[in-house]
């Protein structure tokens, strides 16, 4: 069994005259408030932080409400996927982008190179990486942010 939907003219002529009616991320998030972050929540992300399996750490690294103490912690992960999560999370401290943009792997450096979140000192810093691929990725962001 599939899990691609194809779906049929008639249904794609039925969404393309419902847009005009669908309402902004704005409104729907006032229908629909994120749940309060509680003490319990901090605790299951740290706990997501520590968990022996990098998958597990960078969902961690991955949540918008993970506390400072574990950005770094996790900025200093030895698996670079978890690093790479922490660099394209735009709610990661700013000092601890900034420590990620000397990290050894062109991965992380490259994913810190597309967050629109990141400090200009960390660009300027990327923009003169010996990776050609993280200063393509400098000036395609740029590029994009003055389109």
């Amino acid at each position: 069994m599939s899990c691609i939907r194809f779906n049929t003219p008639a249904q794609r002529a039925q969404m393309r005259a419902m847009a005009p009616a669908m309402i902004t991320a704005e409104e729907a998030a006032e229908l629909h408030p994120a749940p309060e972050v509680t003490e319990s929540k901090i605790a299951r992300i740290r706990l997501l932080a520590a968990d022996t399996n990098p998958k597990i750490r960078e969902s961690a690294a991955s949540n918008h409400n993970t506390p400072v103490d574990v950005f770094e912690a996790l900025a200093n992960d030895p698996d670079d996927g978890v690093r790479a999560c922490v660099a394209r999370n735009e709610h990661a401290p700013c000092d601890v982008l900034r420590m990620l943009a000397h990290d050894p792997s062109d991965t992380v450096r490259g994913f810190l190179a597309i967050n629109f979140y990141v400090p200009e000192d960390a660009m300027s810093t990327l923009s003169a990486d010996d990776s050609a691929t993280v200063q393509r990725l400098v000036r395609w962001k740029r590029e994009l942010a003055s389109a």
